[in-house]
């Protein structure tokens, strides 16, 4: 009987830990998803005002203002804030700043309803959900350690960002595919290493003992919710690079 009670015992903290994995990955998509909503419905606001437009576009020269120019770099400053300041940072001002991120992203995205048809854009979109789809399942079953290429890929990134600021003096269109295309490669790479990282956290939380209510596996949570959401609105950005109809 003592044997039975103990082993009822072992099966419930089993479950109540696997609990708690499934329930810190639902709270990842679920962010991701606030996100993704935040930015579409700022994005869809700002390019159908006219009088937000004209603060952030000179019409006369095609240019974007000075406060065109602060929405534009202000969300890679928050990245950069939440990264830094993660530790210090409590977990309702963290929320904040992912909040204002997605928030000026949406902004800053709102040029390209701008420039690319909307049909251009839907099409987009959805394909980037389907790569991002496949991806994070094979990232969350497959039994390969990704890890591995985690330093590869972030050389890839960083190898883009510098080609992007390259590029902003050759104004090269061939160039600029080129680059699409190793982005569409390193970032549906990195949505499947993020997801198996994610999944990690989510045991190692189990194995901790840690509970969803801790202000430190919320905090985590959020961070997870943008690295997933990066990957997805730069596969986003480099099919509507590529395959994009321009107005």
């Amino acid at each position: 009987m003592e044997q039975q009670n103990y082993q009822y015992q072992d099966n419930s903290v089993f479950v109540q830990q696997n609990s708690v994995a499934k329930k810190f990955f639902a709270n990842v998509f679920l962010w991701m998803f606030v996100a993704l909503s935040l930015s579409t419905l700022a994005a869809f606001y700002v390019s159908n005002t006219d009088s937000v437009l004209h603060m952030l576009i000179n019409f006369e020269t095609g240019q974007r203002t000075g406060l065109g120019y602060v929405a534009m770099f202000a969300p890679l400053g928050l990245v950069l804030l939440m990264g830094a300041g993660f530790s210090r940072l409590s977990y309702t001002a963290l929320l904040g700043v992912f909040v204002a991120f997605s928030l000026l992203l949406g902004v800053s995205l709102s040029f390209i309803l701008l420039v690319y048809t909307g049909t251009s854009v839907i099409t987009c979109f959805a394909a980037a959900a389907g790569i991002f789809g496949i991806m994070a399942f094979l990232g969350y079953t497959t039994n390969v350690d990704l890890s591995k290429f985690g330093p590869i890929l972030m050389v890839g990134v960083v190898g883009l960002v510098i080609a992007s600021i390259v590029n902003m003096f050759i104004q090269s269109e061939q160039f600029s595919l080129i680059m699409a295309f190793i982005g569409i490669a390193v970032f549906t790479a990195l949505t499947a290493y993020d997801v198996q990282k994610i999944k990690r956290i989510g045991l190692g939380l189990e194995e901790s003992g840690e509970q969803m209510a801790s202000a430190d596996t919320k905090k985590l949570a959020i961070m997870a919710a943008l690295s997933l959401y990066l990957d997805f609105i730069n596969i986003f950005l480099f099919l509507l690079r590529i395959f994009g109809g321009r107005k």
